[in-house]
């Protein structure tokens, strides 16, 4: 008898060992030009000491799935380790003609489009894969838009626990009450991923996400 109580708590032992050890993975969703990347630099950042990607004001640049291991994330005491992964930008149609007007040529712009093309194809893809999907959406712009029905809907498919992010609060234009209109039935946080404003909140919201996994 006493020899069964040990090992059933010598297994529970380990399975809390195993459990604090698990590495959550966080993925960054949304339109091009939203911050998702902003986000992810920021974070990273602020707890590796690295950036995660690279930011322009030309959308679609990233077009690759970009992954960062092993990022501890301390919040109030405690600790959880993450896998980041931040996305393509979600878009409906991709025009090789928008991105001429960044001085591209024909052929980089209709090489820039293909790639963001691939890239929204593998965002989906990927989804499944998700423990944890932050949705950053831009406060300045409106939130009723078929991309974001597209990725909000993709997530409740797939029941994935999901923060939505208001990015850019730091611009006048900034809406923050319109997106949690437009989801009420989720987490809206507003943020400025430029200048790191309110993300005691994001990590709060974060973290009582994670107990869902």
């Amino acid at each position: 008898m006493a020899i069964k109580i040990f090992k059933n708590f010598f297994k529970r032992i380990l399975a809390n060992l195993f459990k604090n050890k698990k590495e959550i993975k966080l993925g960054f969703y949304g339109p091009p030009n939203a911050g998702k990347t902003s986000l992810a630099n920021r974070i990273c950042k602020d707890f590796t000491g690295e950036e995660m990607g690279t930011v322009s004001k030309i959308p679609h640049e990233t077009r690759k799935i970009q992954f960062k291991e092993k990022v501890d994330i301390s919040y109030k005491g405690k600790k959880l380790v993450f896998k980041m992964i931040d996305t393509p930008g979600i878009a409906t149609k991709i025009d090789y003609e928008n991105f001429l007007k960044y001085k591209m040529s024909k052929k980089e712009a209709k090489n820039r489009a293909r790639e963001a093309t691939q890239g929204v194809i593998d965002s989906i893809k990927w989804l499944d894969d998700m423990d944890i999907v932050v949705v950053v959406l831009d406060a300045t712009e409106n939130p009723y838009n078929q991309v974001n029905i597209t990725i909000i809907g993709n997530l409740v498919a797939r029941k994935i626990p999901v923060l939505i992010v208001a990015n850019k609060v730091d611009l006048r234009k900034a809406d923050t009450k319109k997106i949690e209109a437009a989801f009420p039935e989720y987490d809206v946080v507003g943020i400025s991923a430029k200048f790191g404003e309110n993300l005691e909140e994001f990590y709060e919201s974060i973290f009582k996400l994670s107990k869902k996994v």
